[in-house]
């Protein structure tokens, strides 16, 4: 395996290659990964996420996986990296990590099997697929708002090549509590399941990010936290998160909610997928309090 690091070098961007503790650009120069600001490992001109792909995740909102995978886009003005500011705009409340795999293309691809799929991938990397929830009610279709904000899809730090996703474990650590923590065995589709299904109608370029699905656990952070997603042989992304300095505008626009689907789904209920009515906030003000 190769890992492979964009970084801000002197002000330019450089992808260098890991050694050791060092990144070692083309040239020669290097410095440590500690020191070094980090970019996103690619650049893409599509990020896309599966939906549902842990069995896990299925369990917890007591629903069952669609005979194919469903997916939804995020802007690539959501992209962000290693060490970013995760930003909670003000005005919002429920925003929640998911710990996932990210597939990186190398390769223009389209219209491949699954068997074929692995020539066209580059490597992984980490990602968090945030949620803003307070849009919930309103971008639950398209998920542009609640999952394409800016700055809520880090990933990083690096890209692996060469790296076997099965058997690999995943962990989502808030503060250093782990939150999140599961097996890629749990995976209905596999990574090149998903190129290869994507690939049917929608060509693929080289450095476009496809999310591999989170599993159970999402929960609400807040301005402070620190989340790190941890992958077996991957490595770890850490994003802070902070509060945005300018709220959400009143004068146009949906405005943030906090209906019993936004937070059932914060909170892992499962009133989106069934109907079962969550506990209310009158009763259970524990459930919904602000950090």
């Amino acid at each position: 395996m190769t890992e492979y690091r964009r970084i801000l070098l002197e002000g330019a961007p450089v992808l260098t290659v890991r050694h050791g503790e060092e990144l070692v650009a083309p040239d020669g120069r290097s410095v440590g990964i500690e020191e070094a600001i980090h970019l996103p490992p690619s650049e893409p001109s599509k990020i896309i996420a599966v939906h549902l792909n842990y069995s896990s995740r299925t369990e917890e909102f007591m629903t069952r996986l669609p005979s194919s995978p469903t997916y939804f886009h995020k802007p690539v003005t959501a992209l962000n990296s290693h060490k970013g500011a995760v930003v909670r705009p003000e005005g919002c409340k429920w925003l929640n990590y998911e710990g996932e795999i990210v597939i990186v293309i190398g390769r223009t691809c389209r219209n491949i099997s699954p068997d074929q799929a692995g020539d066209y991938i580059a490597g992984y990397t980490v990602g968090n697929d945030y949620g803003l929830h307070d849009f919930r009610d309103t971008d639950a279709g398209s998920m542009l708002r609640v999952k394409g904000s800016d700055t809520l899809a880090p990933v990083g730090p690096g890209l692996i090549t060469d790296w076997d996703f099965r058997g690999k474990r995943l962990r989502t650590i808030v503060n250093g509590e782990v939150k999140q923590d599961a097996s890629t065995d749990e995976l209905e589709w596999d990574m090149n399941y998903l190129v290869a299904d994507i690939a049917r109608t929608i060509t693929l370029s080289p450095g476009d990010l496809l999310f591999s699905g989170t599993p159970a656990n999402s929960r609400t952070v807040y301005p402070g936290d620190v989340v790190q997603v941890e992958v077996e042989g991957l490595g770890t992304l850490t994003n802070t998160i902070v509060s945005g300095p300018v709220p959400i505008r009143t004068d146009c626009g949906a405005q943030p909610t906090e209906s019993e689907e936004v937070i059932s789904t914060a909170m892992g209920g499962d009133w989106e997928f069934r109907g079962i009515r969550t506990p209310s906030k009158d009763l259970y003000p524990s459930l919904v309090e602000e950090k």
